[in-house]
């Protein structure tokens, strides 16, 4: 069995809505969308890029499909070579056409077409996609959570947690790393069991 990791993007606030550019998400009249961009610089992409070496499919939401699919064929950079290599699996309640090589559309059970995913590979990764991770997140069906947050505060926006969440531990698993722009990699894996609870006024 592989490894499902989710890779997002959010702000302190946890609002993970449109990070990368201002028609990414509108939902909502959202305002703030490429909330990331001044954010990230050449030391956040090397961290991007180191963790996504041993990737070998991609797991997305059909939003972010679509806007990959219409920029990523095109690039010819190591992660655009990449991206158009491996498989990519789409989660969609509709029936898209997907015209990128190497697509291919989930069935409608998406928590077993997931589970045969992993078993399939080694490294998914989950990248954006937030109305996917959330279900990801509620069905604890992922095993490494790389969660960059960025020094912004907005307010609104679709948070990554949304309510709907089962109690979970995660472990971190290195050191956190941060980039001269203020912006925080956590790594964390998931654990088995629930959150343990204590008493902090008692020694």
């Amino acid at each position: 069995m592989g490894i499902v990791h989710i890779d997002l993007f959010a702000t302190l606030d946890l609002v993970g809505q449109a990070p990368g550019h201002p028609g990414e998400d509108p939902e909502g009249g959202f305002p703030f969308g490429g909330w990331q961009a001044p954010h990230f610089d050449e030391q956040g992409g090397r961290q991007v890029w180191a963790g996504m070496r041993g990737l070998d499919a991609l797991l997305l939401g059909r939003k972010t499909y679509d806007i990959w699919a219409d920029f990523w064929p095109y690039q010819t950079d190591d992660i655009g070579t990449l991206f158009s290599r491996v498989p990519k699996y789409v989660a969609s309640r509709g029936n898209p056409e997907l015209g990128w090589a190497g697509s291919v559309l989930l069935g409608p059970d998406l928590v077993n077409a997931v589970r045969e995913v992993r078993d399939k590979h080694e490294n998914v990764h989950v990248i954006g996609s937030l109305d996917l991770v959330r279900t990801l997140l509620r069905e604890r069906l992922f095993d490494r959570l790389n969660l960059w947050i960025f020094p912004v505060v907005l307010g609104v926006g679709k948070k990554v947690f949304d309510g709907g969440e089962v109690p979970a531990v995660l472990e971190l698993l290195e050191p956190p790393f941060s980039t001269d722009k203020g912006a925080v990699l956590l790594r964390y894996g998931l654990r088995p069991g629930t959150p343990e609870v204590g008493d902090m006024t008692k020694g």
